[in-house]
């Protein structure tokens, strides 16, 4: 165990401990918490902003308003069902369609929910069952994005997103979250999605992981991972970038959706993002975070993710992770 640790170490590859202490604590104020970890107060810093993110159809934010749900997606046969302060995806539902008429909600892995299952998960989701910490929530209903054709052979049902590590600015890792049915067609790692690492300068998928396996083709489409080419790669990767200043935070996962009629929108921010992203690229993340800490503050986005492709794009010098 010990030479196996001594292995990770030289590797590059960064612990849990080392984030929190070294990493999340240093660079991000708790004060600064909540733009992120509200997923409804992030929206509102994003719009303010001028960064597109999916519409929002209303917000459930009492027992009551439970009651509101079949007039304010009344004009809507898809949405999502979201808690604003929730994480991992606990307690999302993506509604696909819906028999109006038999108050009826077909979710996207194929469940069908009466009206009282849903008013039942949305009265959990106020109660605070699926939020940090357990504290009292809301729902959001928001748009359901129709995902990129790029991933048409990547995707089991659910939509991927691109998630993008940015210290102090710099975008340093990336990987895309593929559904799978285990994950029930959501784009979350430790419910069943396909990880697969990202190569920074050319926007390609190299590896997959799915748990701490390495995986080769998606399980359910059979398509290769590595290979992969993501469209708009460097407006992506500023379109991160930005979301430093966006915020405040220095250490922060940046969550992107492609939709194929309205091009990138910001999903989600994480002031906490996992480290499985190291598996999915086969590399760790100490050695960027330490390049990216030598540098000095203030240049434009642009030219940080210039820096950052010729960095660590291709096959950077830094140990692989085996």
């Amino acid at each position: 165990m010990l030479e196996r640790i001594r292995q990770l170490r030289a590797a590059g590859v960064l612990g849990l401990n080392e984030r929190n202490c070294q990493y999340i604590m240093r660079y991000n104020p708790r004060r600064l918490y909540p733009l992120v970890d509200d997923k409804l107060a992030t929206k509102e810093l994003a719009l303010a902003a001028g960064i597109p993110v999916p519409a929002l159809y209303g917000v459930i934010r009492s027992f009551h308003d439970i009651r509101d749900l079949p007039r304010l997606i009344a004009d809507h046969k898809d949405f999502v069902v979201k808690p604003a302060q929730g994480s991992g995806g606990d307690g999302i539902l993506v509604v696909s369609g819906r028999a109006r008429d038999r108050g009826l909600y077909r979710l996207v892995d194929g469940t069908i929910m009466d009206e009282a299952s849903m008013g039942h998960h949305l009265s959990n989701i106020l109660s605070g069952q699926y939020s940090l910490g357990g504290h009292r929530d809301v729902a959001l209903l928001e748009y359901c994005v129709r995902f990129d054709t790029t991933f048409s052979e990547h995707a089991y049902r659910g939509v991927p997103d691109i998630r993008v590590i940015v210290f102090r600015g710099y975008p340093v890792m990336s990987m895309v979250r593929l559904p799978t049915r285990k994950s029930h067609g959501k784009a979350n790692l430790h419910q069943g999605a396909i990880g697969a690492g990202v190569d920074l300068a050319t926007g390609r998928t190299t590896h997959g992981v799915s748990g701490n396996s390495n995986v080769e083709e998606h399980p359910d489409t059979g398509a290769a991972i590595a290979g992969l080419a993501i469209p708009a790669w460097e407006h992506l990767l500023e379109f991160a970038a930005g979301c430093y200043e966006l915020t405040g935070l220095g250490y922060l996962g940046v969550d992107i959706v492609l939709d194929r009629e309205q091009g990138p929108m910001l999903l989600e921010l994480n002031a906490r993002p996992g480290l499985n992203i190291q598996i999915a690229n086969r590399a760790g993340l100490r050695p960027r975070l330490a390049a990216v800490e030598e540098l000095p503050a203030g240049a434009p986005a642009a030219e940080r993710v210039a820096w950052a492709r010729s960095r660590f794009g291709g096959s950077p010098a830094e140990a692989r992770v085996a």
